[in-house]
């Protein structure tokens, strides 16, 4: 699993607003997800709210209207299993190149939760459930609170 040497962060996220924007698809391991990030975000302080969207692909523009609203960070959480066709190379591809240049765009961090997946197991084992191994939406929601503040702490020297 890719979580060794992850680093161990706690955030105040006292005074922050973050909306958390999660897609539909695969609704076992991206509830898991969203429960990751919401966890964090509660225990750190933090406002906020969760926003749906049909899928990985609408992650970009939701994030970039949220961001534009005058949230401080967003948690960007999506599913995206392999399959037969390239149709996944595209939407992870656009997912991810969307929610970079959203975060260049706008100047406030976006916390990629985005699962890139071979298989639906894959994904259960990073979604924070009972048995999994990681949890990547705390992990999105840390990061994304984390950077929030250094990037405050930039603007204010």
């Amino acid at each position: 699993m890719s979580g060794a040497g992850s680093p161990d962060i706690t955030v105040d996220g006292t005074g922050l607003e973050v909306v958390i924007i999660a897609g539909r698809w695969h609704d076992v391991i991206t509830d898991g997800l969203i429960a990751g990030a919401t966890r964090v975000l509660e225990a750190s302080g933090a406002t906020f709210s969760l926003v749906r969207v049909p899928g990985s692909f609408e992650l970009p523009v939701a994030s970039k209207v949220a961001l534009d609203s005058g949230a401080d960070a967003v948690v960007a959480l999506g599913v995206i299993i392999r399959g037969g066709t390239p149709h996944f190379e595209y939407v992870s591809a656009a997912a991810t190149d969307g929610l970079t240049r959203v975060a260049l765009d706008t100047g406030k961090p976006v916390g990629f939760g985005v699962l890139t997946l071979d298989d639906e197991q894959q994904g259960l084992d990073r979604a924070g459930l009972s048995g999994s191994k990681e949890d990547k939406g705390e992990e999105a929601a840390t990061a994304a609170l984390s950077t929030a503040l250094v990037l405050k702490a930039l603007r204010d020297r």
